[in-house]
């Protein structure tokens, strides 16, 4: 029988701080003792941690575990305060240590400014024992409200340190659950048991919390209501600049919070898509603000999707774009923002509302699948601020010329979206039609989260056990599969979309392979993986997917064993792993707006050759954090490629740049930076001019916040004037 060490290490002799009533007991199976290093199979956990006050000044720590049918083990550790007196027992309850601990009279007690540290890093480090010990994977986590009161940064900690999302749960079973006249007391290992039974039912397929929107005014409840806490708002600080970002972020949002003000957004999806992404990040920082901020989507209704992603190709001016929007199609569209306005968003109390009646304080529309809101927004009341985001690429020159289709899709998309207070496009001039009224008109880059799972620093043994699960789902798919870390490998993430430059992504690699490395060693050999999540309104995805295997087997046979192309659901760790263990990033797009995937990579050290598309360029810098290429030219692509695997030197000096030269524009507190300040002056009956300004430079000169000699930020061209256009 196996147990857990017992004792909760400290830097100098001391006497034991807690007592293990009841270690971890369940046996390791013989079969995880003889795996080796490389071909470990991790079992999937649940946990249950509950903390009760315990007799005479003590806590009772309750550790449970669950395979999603069976509960599988439990700890009980007991915690004596320094407040309590020196004839306290020390102990909860008349339960026998079992595993020979001292008497409890003996605990060194832990003081109470000490304990929210010494709770998380005494749970952490047991998990992080008990888990190699048994190969397993905790995945999930039920703590109760205790716990995180007494130690707040616990469930941060779990997710950070450990790959375990956190729900904070209720305490104990409530008294309407037990039986007339019952006891409502139960002991610390019965809570740990309900609360992981209770965590359990919060997650979904691939082990993941399921996604909520609310059924009243289909409210996106990110990080299930709030329930799955993973972060804390001093982990955001450490990553900006204490001095400029933070100072000026935290400025705005205290004013918001003074003034009560509400600020809704809308966009089309809750998941899938770079939008939906920075919303959820977005959401989940202003939360830790106490910033009263919410996300509203509409039914999805997969016949409107068809045509959204139509005109997104349409504006794009991607070459597999369908028929130009038709007056039937339009108002289509229309019907389906009514519809969801009426139903959901403009009743007393929906955001829509009038103020007057309960409805947000500013509305920002971020899709141009969803236009008509900004003119519903007004009509409900003409004086409340509407924001419209042009998130993707716009072809403007032709929008700007009649009968293209361009100009069919912008037309109608701005005669919904021309009365807004203000426009916001990704930092590229050639986005912005002329229609739109240059003073209106301000920039503000995609952005990534770097606490989250597809950007937050994974152990070695997530990065094993998510590599794994990558492996084994290209085995389902009967995908070749990777060598790594025997071989080294070339990565891009991104939707099967036909504007992300998948066929020059393979001409690149077959070039790479067939001129530069044919008489190269396997070892010495990269692997190529060509990966990315879906989206609920992509109605690409699938043909572009079989389009890419099909040109695999027709047009490089003699690579294709080395080439690994897979649709990733919707776990971001498997992305992270993936793109963290990658030598080199490919961002091969002919039509993007901004791409976080390059921000991600560059974040990582990850030296990236991409094109000179959209707002990229102003991400990659040229012969510093990667290379720069037009966009179809695979042979440039390929040269670079060959520089990267061959120059050490060059790499070591481009990771190194790459990773330390990311600004702050492109991560979420810079992004909210941004939002606060549009949400805190317009609410405030400011009328703001942008006249092609960067928002984020409009926030800082308004804090009186000077960017400092050494901050990087992302080039500001002259050429981003619209004045005159």
């Amino acid at each position: 029988m196996s147990t857990m060490n017992s004792t909760l290490q400290v830097p100098r002799p001391a006497m034991r701080r807690q007592t293990t009533r009841h270690a971890f007991q369940a046996p390791t199976s013989l079969r995880s003792q003889q795996q080796s290093e490389q071909s470990k199979t991790l079992k999937t956990l649940y946990l249950g941690i509950a903390i009760q006050q315990g007799a005479n000044g003590t806590l009772d720590l309750g550790i449970a575990s669950h395979d999603g049918t069976y509960s599988i083990d439990f700890r009980v550790d007991t915690f004596k305060l320094k407040s309590s007196s020196s004839t306290d027992s020390g102990i909860s309850g008349t339960s026998t240590p079992l595993d020979g601990g001292p008497n409890p009279n003996s605990l060194d007690p832990i003081s109470e400014e000490d304990l929210p540290d010494e709770l998380a890093k005494f749970v952490i480090d047991k998990l992080s024992h008990y888990r190699e010990e048994h190969l397993y994977k905790f995945v999930g986590a039920g703590i109760n409200k205790k716990a995180l009161e007494l130690s707040p940064q616990l469930a941060a900690r779990l997710w950070q340190e450990l790959d375990i999302v956190p729900l904070v749960l209720p305490d104990q079973p409530s008294a309407d659950l037990l039986s007339p006249g019952g006891s409502h007391d139960i002991t610390v290992d019965e809570e740990a048991d309900s609360i992981v039974r209770k965590a359990l039912v919060e997650f979904g397929p691939a082990n993941q919390p399921r996604l909520l929107v609310g059924t009243h005014h289909n409210e996106v409840e990110v990080d299930s209501h709030g329930r799955a806490q993973i972060t804390v708002k001093d982990d955001y600080k450490k990553t900006v600049n204490e001095e400029t970002t933070w100072k000026a972020t935290l400025k705005y949002a205290e004013s918001l919070k003074k003034n009560k003000v509400k600020i809704a957004f809308f966009n089309s999806t809750p998941q899938g898509g770079g939008v939906a992404l920075m919303r959820h990040a977005l959401i989940r920082f202003l939360r830790t603000l106490e910033v009263d901020c919410s996300w509203y989507v509409p039914k999805p209704k997969p016949e409107v999707f068809i045509h959204t992603k139509n005109n997104h190709n349409v504006l794009q001016d991607v070459a597999e774009a369908g028929p130009p929007l038709t007056p039937e199609q339009s108002q289509m569209l229309d019907d389906w923002a009514h519809h969801n306005a009426e139903r959901y968003w403009i009743p007393h109390g929906g955001p829509l509302a009038s103020r007057s009646n309960g409805g947000a304080d500013v509305i920002i529309v971020d899709d141009p699948q969803l236009p008509s809101l900004v003119k519903i927004a007004k009509e409900q009341d003409p004086d409340r601020p509407v924001i419209f985001r042009s998130h993707i690429q716009v072809r403007a020159d032709l929008a700007d010329t009649p009968g293209t289709p361009a100009h069919k899709v912008w037309s109608w998309i701005w005669n919904n979206v021309q009365a807004a207070d203000l426009f916001i496009s990704h930092p590229v001039r050639e986005f912005i039609p002329k229609t739109v009224v240059p003073a209106k008109a301000g920039y503000l880059p995609a952005t990534t989260d770097w606490l989250d799972g597809l950007n937050k620093e994974l152990s070695n043994w997530d990065k094993q056990y998510y590599l794994h699960e990558f492996e084994t789902a290209c085995f389902r798919e009967r995908m070749a599969t990777l060598a790594y870390p025997a071989r080294p490998f070339i990565v891009q993430i991104a939707r099967f979309d036909p504007a992300k430059g998948i066929p020059h992504v393979l001409a690149a690699y077959a070039e790479l392979r067939r001129k530069y490395m044919a008489d190269a060693d396997e070892q010495s050999t990269p692997q190529l993986v060509i990966a990315g999540h879906g989206a609920i309104d992509d109605t690409d995805t699938q043909r572009i997917y079989d389009a890419t295997l099909l040109e695999l087997q027709r047009s490089y046979a003699d690579i294709k064993d080395d080439v690994v192309v897979m649709r990733v659901g919707p776990t971001d760790q498997i992305l992270n792993a993936i793109l963290s263990t990658s030598h080199v990033a490919l961002q091969l797009s002919t039509r993007e707006g901004f791409e976080v995937k390059v921000s991600e990579a560059l974040h990582k050290g990850i030296p990236v050759i991409a094109t000179r598309a959209g707002g990229i360029p102003l991400q990659v810098q040229h012969n510093k954090s990667g290379f720069l290429v037009q966009p179809g030219d695979y042979q440039a692509v390929a040269k670079h490629l060959y520089d990267l695997f061959t120059d050490d030197a060059l790499y070591e000096e481009m990771s190194h740049y790459a990773e330390t030269h990311v600004s702050d524009e492109v991560g979420t507190v810079g992004n909210a930076l941004s939002w606060l300040y549009l949400a805190d002056a317009l609410s405030q009956g400011e009328k703001l001019e942008p006249n092609s300004k960067w928002i984020n430079d409009m926030a800082r000169e308004n804090a009186g916040i000077r960017y400092q000699e050494d901050e990087t930020r992302l080039p500001r061209s002259e050429n981003l004037n619209l004045t005159g256009h």
